[in-house]
């Protein structure tokens, strides 16, 4: 059925907004992963002078790599709370539930953070202990960080003497890939990354010390790595987040294009039958008036 020029100009205007603000959503996409990106960089750097701390407490105190009886297994995921970003929190989730097949059985607690991811999670049939909110700006992200490694010391005091373990699941980037899912074992501690630490050559002549207890600085260096650990995996998953909604805006525009190019074309078409057929009416106005002047001129 043909529409009226009026009914698609019409329609051609919506389409024009509704690109306006699929075009701004992009836009603030790009803008809001920048700062997140930045403290993703920030804290590797910091991440580094922390494990430099391991290497000199290594140096003076080795630790022999024993397995030690696992009480309690927590995984944290960082999801979105916000939609409009694809498939990302439901991907993540289908990779934990996958992952989590092949983990050892025995208690284990998931922590969650963001809505959407809750129920991706829940989809999975996954059910977290906690979800929390992801953070708002960067200033959030150590907010959150903090929080996290609160929750871990309260879980650890509870089922102490046993020991912890835990993991992060989130999106990193990979070059050539974009992103992929990932999950990242923080706790026990790497038996080859404290082998690579105590094989180091310490750079300079003198060897830090330090006066805290031995057994109070290693909590205090493995608090310290857990949090700049769940500090990178948050700010990476904003920066995938944004990635992931700006590719889906991306697509939105293209298609919302598409659909504008075809309006136009049936506006042209329409403008075109219009143009003619208001010509035809003139052409068989003309007609019809020396039709009836030549009549007249037989009359006479």
């Amino acid at each position: 059925m043909t529409q009226s020029l009026e009914r698609l100009s019409q329609r051609s205007e919506s389409m024009k907004s509704i690109r306006g603000i699929v075009h701004t959503m992009k836009t603030l996409s790009v803008i809001n992963a920048a700062p997140y990106d930045h403290a993703a960089r920030a804290i590797e750097a910091y991440h580094d002078t922390v494990l430099t701390g391991f290497q000199a407490f290594l140096h003076h105190y080795p630790l022999d790599a024993r397995d030690t009886p696992i009480a309690m297994r927590v995984l944290i995921v960082f999801g979105s709370d916000h939609g409009l970003c694809g498939n990302y929190n439901e991907a993540l989730a289908a990779h934990v539930a996958q992952a989590l097949t092949d983990w050892p059985e025995g208690p284990r607690t998931l922590l969650c953070v963001g809505a959407q991811m809750q129920d991706a999670l829940t989809d999975q049939g996954l059910a977290p202990k906690e979800t929390l909110f992801p953070p708002a700006s960067v200033d959030g992200i150590g907010r959150l960080s903090n929080l996290l490694t609160q929750r871990l010391d309260d879980i650890r005091h509870m089922v102490h003497p046993g020991d912890i373990s835990v993991s992060l699941a989130y999106f990193t980037r990979e070059d050539g890939a974009g992103q992929v899912p990932d999950i990242k074992s923080l706790l026990p501690l790497d038996p080859a990354l404290l082998h690579d630490l105590s094989a180091t050559p310490w750079v300079s002549r003198t060897l830090p010390s330090f006066t805290m207890p031995a057994e109070e600085m290693l909590m205090a260096l493995i608090r310290e790595h857990l949090f700049a650990s769940m500090f990178r995996a948050a700010a990476e998953a904003l920066v995938t987040e944004n990635a992931a909604r700006m590719s889906l805006m991306q697509q939105a525009e293209q298609s919302i294009d598409d659909r504008l190019e075809g309006l136009i074309g049936q506006m042209r078409a329409v403008r075109q039958d219009d143009i003619t057929t208001e010509l035809l009416d003139v052409i068989v106005g003309f007609e019809a008036l020396k039709t009836g002047k030549k009549r007249k001129k037989r009359t006479e």
